[in-house]
């Protein structure tokens, strides 16, 4: 297949290129080769593209920025997705499209199944809903997955931020009321080609999916995780405290709560998807594997 696959940097959409690359032609585009706010210049790019299929992992994540920065963020969370999805309906080819957890208020205090009402409290949040009620408002052979904390060993995420603070500074705070699953970009781009291979021959697969790791953690144990590993390496320099959202004010507010009940998506995978920890380890054996190679 020839698949578009966006958000050229993003760890999902590294993993997509690593999941997929090796058997089938990619297009991987980034904001240099097509600007996803600019939506006017969508349909003249995919028609000249003729993909069949379409995996749309890019997205504005800069949560907090989006606070200020409204208008890109519904362009490029909302309005361009909706727009891939029915250039992918009139092509009657599959269009994947990424949501995220932000979607939830966090009110709730047992893992989100996909009839729970969304109640994003930020723009980002309000965007990324957006974008998925467009996608699936579009119909076709579309699937939303809706994921949570997303990281790798590489790239710009909690992950890498916190090995390197942990590393070099004295002591670090981060906040521990703040519950969710940590979910490996391999994991997603796995469960993505799994999913996709059973679209295309099957009709029962379209839709809204949660798609994370299993198991929760805090923000907090997350880090721990982290240093612990650090500490392993003879590299943790930081002392690691937690604190409250109350005590670490940001200009987006978070869901406390925002663990996403993947039984459906399951019940789809040929297998149950692993447990945070499980692909922590597998995360951190990759980098070491790099560093060994490096």
């Amino acid at each position: 297949m020839n698949i578009v696959i966006t958000g050229r940097s993003g760890q999902v959409s590294r993993a997509l290129q690593r999941e997929f690359g090796s058997t089938h032609q990619l297009t991987v585009l980034g904001q240099t080769d097509l600007d996803l706010a600019q939506t006017e210049q969508l349909r003249a790019a995919f028609d000249q593209l003729a993909p069949d299929l379409i995996l749309n992992a890019a997205a504005y994540t800069a949560v907090d920025q989006a606070e200020e920065d409204v208008e890109r963020a519904e362009a490029i969370n909302a309005r361009a997705p909706q727009i891939l999805a029915e250039l992918a309906r009139e092509r009657d080819i599959p269009f994947v499209h990424y949501s995220s957890d932000y979607v939830f208020d966090g009110r709730r205090r047992q893992p989100y199944t996909e009839s729970c009402i969304p109640a994003p409290l930020s723009v980002y949040g309000r965007s990324k809903l957006a974008g998925e009620q467009g996608v699936l408002a579009a119909g076709g052979r579309a699937l939303v997955l809706r994921t949570s904390w997303v990281y790798s060993h590489d790239g710009q995420c909690f992950f890498n931020t916190m090995r390197q603070l942990l590393a070099e500074r004295d002591e670090l705070h981060v906040v521990e009321d703040q519950l969710g699953a940590p979910t490996w970009a391999p994991t997603i781009a796995t469960a993505t080609r799994q999913l996709v291979e059973r679209l295309l021959t099957h009709d029962d697969v379209g839709g809204l999916y949660h798609l994370t790791n299993a198991g929760q953690t805090s923000w907090y144990g997350f880090a721990a995780a982290i240093a612990e590993r650090l500490d392993q390496r003879g590299e943790l320099r930081a002392r690691l405290y937690p604190t409250t959202t109350e005590h670490y004010p940001t200009p987006a507010t978070r869901p406390l709560y925002s663990c996403l009940d993947c039984s459906k998506v399951e019940a789809v995978l040929p297998s149950a998807l692993p447990d945070w920890q499980a692909d922590f380890d597998r995360c951190w054996a990759r980098l070491e594997s790099d560093r060994t190679l490096n």
